[in-house]
C-alpha cells in the first residue's frame, strides 16, 4: 500500500485527542499530546502487526540523519520501536510532553544512536 493511503487520521486509544496525518512526507504513528502509539506496524507504515497494543513512550533518542525519535515500548507483547518525533508539520508534537520525557528517559535511550 502506498504511503498517502496509510498515513491517515486516528483517535488516540489513550487519551482521546484527534489525531491528523503528518503533511512531511512521513507516516504519523502517535499521538501528538500524550505521544502514545498503537502497535499497527512491522515496518512504518506497513500495519502488518496483528497485536494492536498501545506504545507507551519510554525515551527520546536522537539517531543522525533521522534526527530525534520517540521510543516506544508495546505494553502487550513487550515490541519496542523507535519513531521520528513529528515536528514541521500541521499537528506538531508538544514540546512540553518531548521535554518531560526527555528528563524522564534513562541516559541511554536519550543518547543511543
Amino acid at each position: 500500500m502506498g504511503q498517502k493511503r496509510e498515513n491517515t487520521g486516528f483517535v488516540c486509544a489513550w487519551c482521546g485527542c484527534r489525531v491528523e496525518p503528518v503533511d512531511t512526507g512521513s507516516y504519523r504513528n502517535h499521538c501528538p499530546r500524550c505521544l502514545y502509539s498503537r502497535h499497527v506496524d512491522v515496518r512504518p507504515g506497513d500495519r502488518a502487526s496483528a497485536c494492536g497494543g498501545l506504545m507507551e513512550p519510554i525515551g527520546i533518542r536522537h539517531a543522525g540523519k533521522k534526527g530525534w525519535q520517540l521510543v516506544h515500548r508495546c505494553e502487550r507483547c513487550g515490541a519496542t520501536s523507535a519513531n521520528r518525533v513529528a515536528d514541521g508539520t500541521r499537528q506538531p508534537d508538544h514540546v512540553a510532553a518531548l521535554a518531560r520525557l526527555s528528563v524522564e528517559s534513562p541516559p541511554a535511550e536519550r543518547n543511543s544512536r
